[in-house]
């Protein structure tokens, strides 16, 4: 015995719920996720095709995305929804990346980190906050001075729905700390 033991951990999921994730590529300094929107914008299409889910709220950073998603009544498969968004990108960008051996080994590319960070929507509380988190993100990372400025989200979508006026996520407004560690 090592005299440490593995982490439990466990994802919460709940059936018909709404979750907050984070995926990063493996590369923090890339932007292919920005570079290649054509790709990522179509992986997701396929597999709402085939497993629909709700879109609450997205942003595309170059090298990081954060989505809110509910899942259909009874449905909390989120795990193969991702897998399938990953793969689907991966099969529109050419091979050439730096890839380590063990990945190599496993028939991987290095693309994406293996795994994501998920998040359940508590409440209306906590989801108001997630979606603050998702959209004040580009501001947050210096990208843009202000939400509305960064296209690759949901926030014109947003304000046109009357969630947030078009002058928010900038100037004297704050990112809500969702204890995301991005």
């Amino acid at each position: 015995m090592h005299g440490w033991a593995m982490p439990d951990y466990r994802r919460n999921r709940v059936p018909g719920g709404t979750y907050f994730f984070t995926v990063n590529l493996l590369d923090r300094r890339s932007r292919l996720l920005t570079g290649r929107i054509d790709a990522l914008r179509e992986a997701v299409r396929q597999v709402r095709a085939v497993s629909p889910f709700h879109i609450d709220g997205y942003v595309v950073l170059p090298e990081h995305m954060h989505w809110m998603w509910t899942l259909p009544e009874g449905d909390l498969n989120f795990s193969a929804r991702w897998r399938d968004i990953k793969k689907g990108f991966l099969k529109r960008i050419p091979a050439g990346e730096f890839c380590s051996v063990a990945r190599e080994r496993r028939g991987e590319r290095g693309i994406w980190q293996r795994r994501f960070w998920e998040h359940t929507i508590r409440d209306d509380a906590d989801y108001a906050a997630h979606l603050d988190y998702i959209h004040f993100n580009p501001v947050k990372h210096g990208l843009v001075t202000r939400a509305a400025e960064w296209e690759l989200s949901s926030f014109r979508h947003c304000v046109a729905r009357g969630l947030y006026p078009v002058d928010w996520g900038g100037g004297d407004n704050e990112a809500i700390d969702c204890g995301e560690p991005n």
